[in-house]
């Protein structure tokens, strides 16, 4: 019990990230499925959307439960956000050209390609904030 406890507490930061990295797709995903498939909006302008409410519930879940940073001013805070957004939309370019490619020249079907893409965006945007946004 008290390895598995050793291994828990080793990992924290990386079994948090999966957490709320799963968490975070599923906002993002299910926010393109409701614009994309059940309203019926074109899928980049979807895809954007999804992004953009990934990004916002992203930053709060990844500063508060994963990385555990805490900003001492509201400059701290502002640069934070500012980094985290910045990062997350080279993630974002590359969830966009992935859409494309996969639904507009390859004619994959919307969710799958969703679905497809984030495996990549989730490590990405790991990386991202280990090492530039909420580096200790």
């Amino acid at each position: 019990m008290l390895t598995l406890k050793k291994l828990y507490e080793r990992n924290q930061e990386i079994l948090s990230y999966l957490i709320f990295g799963v968490l975070t797709t599923l906002v993002n995903f299910i926010v393109f499925y409701a614009f994309d498939t059940v309203l019926d909006i074109q899928y980049l302008i979807a895809n954007a959307l999804s992004i953009l409410a990934s990004i916002i519930f992203a930053f709060f879940t990844n500063k508060k439960y994963v990385f555990k940073s805490e900003s001492v001013t509201i400059r701290a805070w502002i640069k934070e956000f500012f980094l985290f957004c910045s990062f997350r939309l080279i993630s974002a370019g590359f969830d966009m050209l992935s859409m494309l490619l996969l639904i507009g020249v390859l004619q994959w079907n919307s969710n799958v390609a969703k679905l497809a893409t984030q495996i990549i965006v989730v490590f990405l945007n790991y990386f991202f904030s280990k090492w530039f946004i909420f580096k200790k």
